[in-house]
Order: C-alpha cells, then structure tokens, then sequence
C-alpha cells in the first residue's frame, strides 16, 4: 500500500510466507517502481526477519515498525486490511489456494484500477498516480 496513491502494490496469497518470499517480493516491487525511502510495517516475523532487514539496509530502504497494539500507526494499511476482509475474503469461499490467488488478484485489481476512492478526490488509485507522480516516482510502503 502506499501512502500517496493508496494503491496496492501486491497481495502474496500465500498459506505462510518465510523471508526469501518476502525479499523476492520486494525485489519485483523495487524493479518496478524504484526503492521507497521507507518501509512500514507491523512488527510481524516476515518483516522483522534477519534477512529482510539485511536486504532492505543494503537497498537502502529504513524502517518504520508500528508499535505493537497501534494499528493507528500505519492507518492505510488497516484500512486496506479491512476492506479485504470485508469486501473479498469474507465473502469468498476458496477451494484451493490458486483460486485464492485468482480471485484475490481481481479483487486487488478492481480496488487500484476501478473503484474511485473519496480520499482521492473519487479518482482510482492508478488514475491519481498516473495524473500526479512521475512515470519511476519513490514508492512509499
């Protein structure tokens, strides 16, 4: 998610995800839109991993964790978290995970492409980063 666009970068639909996943993914992410000068996150095992952070010091991304129980912290993320929940997962049944990754895929798809967002003056996530950011603008996570 990031802050300016409130676009969703990626949804990893995954049963569990270790550090290499969560560096691949960062990788991609960086490769296409260019390196944040931070990343925000909870203090979840993905994102305090070794690893990871020996990846993001050597990309030369810093941190910024939330503090345990402030979800306030990183609003944006919870409230793309909750409407998720509320507008996907809650009203899906999943047979298998690759229809979980299809049907999420779509969902994520609609929210950055199609859906106007009031906070965005009703424009979609892509059409306000597309009149407002440079084509290889930083990327805020």
């Amino acid at each position: 998610m990031t802050w300016f666009t409130r676009e969703s970068l990626c949804v990893e639909t995954r049963t569990s995800i270790k550090s290499q996943a969560v560096i691949a993914v960062l990788n991609r992410l960086v490769e296409e839109r260019g390196a944040p000068t931070y990343l925000r996150s909870d203090n979840g095992s993905e994102f305090i991993a070794k690893r990871v952070n020996e990846w993001l010091a050597r990309a030369g991304i810093q941190t910024l964790y939330i503090r345990p129980g402030s979800p306030w912290q990183n609003a944006f993320g919870e409230s793309f978290n909750g409407r998720l929940r509320d507008e996907c997962l809650n009203v899906e049944w999943f047979n298998n995970l690759w229809e979980a990754k299809v049907v999420i895929e779509r969902w994520r798809r609609h929210y950055n492409e199609e859906r106007p967002h009031s906070s965005l003056k009703y424009q979609t996530p892509v059409e306000f980063r597309l009149a407002h950011l440079p084509r290889r603008a930083t990327m805020r996570i």
